[in-house]
């Protein structure tokens, strides 16, 4: 029998169970359930602050990129880059709109999601499904591979072919992970829809495109088409850059939770497997509190308005320790799970464990090679 999946909802939410894997329930689910109920319910009034405090300065930003372009496309590129700034917080919404926990309104977060999702060129369900699997597979080793960091683990880069560790080394080139890959991500990758997708979910990336084409129609008719796409790629490398930074923070760090099979366990995987990642107070405002994502993990339905009290309300997350936002800077030399060692692992430290392994061979070989010889 193969690993069992947690169970999802159709908003694409696991379903709360008291029984994440198939053994009996772990301590403190019934703690953590009491602990984010308060905060399941959304705000419409939050909701509503949330998008004129974020829409709002985008929609001026825009404008007075409009005028600075009739001095130079140089005045107007550090403007797209606060753009870009602001749609992390505009991806934020989106997500939660994803997750049913922004409105109460499933039809206000559909549309809401389809909005911001048109300013982040990303299709609304689609991504919506793609993410849940996320969610749901989240620290599963068996289950890797959809909405994730490329993870390999020692054993399996060790017997890979030289261009899969070729590959993998490229993948995971901060270069490659935060520059060129949000920009393909999310101007090419987000164009194709999968064919594992649902009819909804694969339609809504057909949608979504064209929606963006008319978007840049307009766009390069009131800027420039010239002045339009430079602009555009500059706020999306940025917003790239840091949604991207943000999600590998949060799940690739040295005591990050993997399982497999039946060992997996939801609630591990959200407390163990999610981090808390510790920012000033401006860049929690502008990434929409999302540093607490092991709140998000263990409640999805909990929107982002909420997580930080949440966090501070609940005894069960006292424990949990948090990244700063320079010990962040420390995943970046991680790359591998190690399976023995139970962590995150550099090359170098693969690099150092063969040759070890490589000179104990050679030396248990040489008594032997020894003795026969005295036998001779």
């Amino acid at each position: 029998m193969g690993p069992r999946r947690r169970p999802e909802t159709t908003d694409g939410n696991p379903r709360p169970t008291d029984h994440p894997g198939s053994g009996p329930a772990p301590s403190g689910v019934e703690e953590w359930k009491r602990a984010i109920a308060p905060y399941q319910e959304p705000s419409t009034w939050r909701a509503a602050l949330q998008i004129a405090d974020t829409l709002g300065p985008i929609v001026v930003l825009w404008y007075l990129i409009s005028l600075s372009l009739s001095v130079s496309l140089w005045i107007a590129l550090p403007l797209a880059v606060l753009v870009g700034v602001l749609l992390v917080r505009v991806f934020i919404i989106f997500h939660d709109c994803g997750h049913g926990s922004f409105f109460r309104s499933r039809l206000a977060n559909d549309a809401t999601g389809f909005v911001a999702g048109l300013l982040t060129f990303t299709p609304y369900y689609h991504w919506r499904w793609q993410h849940a699997r996320h969610h749901a597979t989240s620290g599963h080793l068996d289950q890797r591979g959809t909405g994730d960091v490329w993870t390999m683990t020692v054993q399996e880069y060790l017997e890979a072919s030289r261009w899969k560790r070729f590959a993998y080394r490229l993948a995971r080139n901060p270069f490659v992970l935060f520059v060129l890959a949000p920009v393909y991500l999310f101007v090419v990758r987000q164009r194709i829809p999968s064919p594992r997708a649902g009819k909804r979910e694969r339609m809504s990336a057909w949608w979504m495109n064209l929606a963006i084409a008319v978007m840049v129609v307009g766009m390069s008719w009131w800027l420039g088409i010239v002045n339009y796409v430079v602009l555009q790629l500059a706020a999306t490398a940025v917003a790239g850059a840091a949604g991207v930074w943000l999600f590998y923070v949060q799940h690739q760090f040295e005591d990050a939770y993997w399982e497999r099979g039946e060992d997996w366990d939801y609630t591990a995987a959200a407390l163990r497997g999610s981090s808390f990642y510790e920012l000033p107070r401006v860049l929690r405002w502008l990434s929409g509190n999302i540093g607490y994502h092991h709140v998000h993990h263990l409640g999805p339905r909990v929107p982002n308005y909420y997580l930080e009290r949440c966090h501070r309300s609940a005894r069960i997350f006292e424990d949990v320790e948090p990244i700063t936002l320079l010990g962040g800077l420390e995943s970046l030399r991680l790359h591998l799970w190690d399976e023995g060692l139970r962590r995150l692992v550099s090359f170098g430290h693969v690099r150092r464990e063969r040759r070890r392994r490589e000179r104990e061979a050679r030396e248990e070989h040489r008594p032997s090679a020894r003795s026969e010889g005295e036998r001779d």
